[in-house]
């Protein structure tokens, strides 16, 4: 039996809407907390809101649905240390694991089990400083780095970082618009005409339900 607590924003079921997973049965569990601000921020909701649970109380929730695929997200997940031992218990009870990270924070130790999707913060975000590029030599290939892009010097930007750090040779990239600022057609144009190794994403739950709907 654990012991430990974390404040808990929601658990739902859902499709994954982004990543390599898009589209697949997945349950979310939103942590609170945040320690960034990102300017085009869609879950501020989670930046205090929520209830505290055990880990062993969110995990008997999460086996309610019936499915193996489990992201933790938040907010900022590592913001709770908590959340460590929540993904180690997961992993041991044989779920796939997600962890959806703001890349400030460091990753070097969650679970090696875990499949990590860390953002790298472009320059219209207003939280670029805020990025931890040391994170980058705890990266597994099985994980993904994304760039949200909402302008053509967040492109540039994202370009220029994946060249320093070689990323594409470390694992999977992501490239997806700012809903509602940047045209997908356009960020689609940009990466063909530059002939980019990256994986385009839309925010799949942002067409299937309203943009700003939670729970989902």
């Amino acid at each position: 039996m654990s012991v430990f607590m974390l404040k808990v924003n929601e658990i739902y079921y859902s499709i994954q809407g982004e990543s390599s997973r898009a589209g697949l049965p997945c349950v979310f569990v939103r942590l609170t907390y945040c320690n960034l601000r990102c300017s085009y921020c869609d879950s501020e909701y989670a930046f205090f809101d929520g209830n505290e649970m055990s880990v062993d109380s969110i995990i008997n929730e999460i086996k309610k649905f019936n499915c193996n695929l489990v992201e933790i997200t938040g907010g900022e997940p590592l913001f709770q240390k908590e959340s460590l031992d929540l993904m180690k218990l997961l992993c041991d009870e044989n779920f796939e694991v997600m962890l959806e990270s703001s890349g400030s924070l460091p990753i070097m130790d969650v679970d090696k089990r875990v499949m990590i999707i860390m953002d790298l913060k472009c320059p219209s975000s207003k939280m670029m400083k805020k990025n931890m590029y040391g994170n980058l030599d705890n990266i597994k290939p099985a994980d993904e780095i994304k760039f949200v892009i909402g302008t053509e010097e967040d492109y540039n930007w994202a370009k220029d970082i994946i060249v320093k750090y070689n990323i594409t040779k470390k694992c999977s990239v992501l490239f997806s618009v700012v809903f509602g600022v940047l045209e997908p057609l356009k960020l689609v144009e940009w990466i063909l005409r530059d002939d980019l190794k990256v994986r385009f994403q839309l925010q799949m739950h942002k067409f299937i339900w309203e943009p700003t709907a939670k729970g989902v």
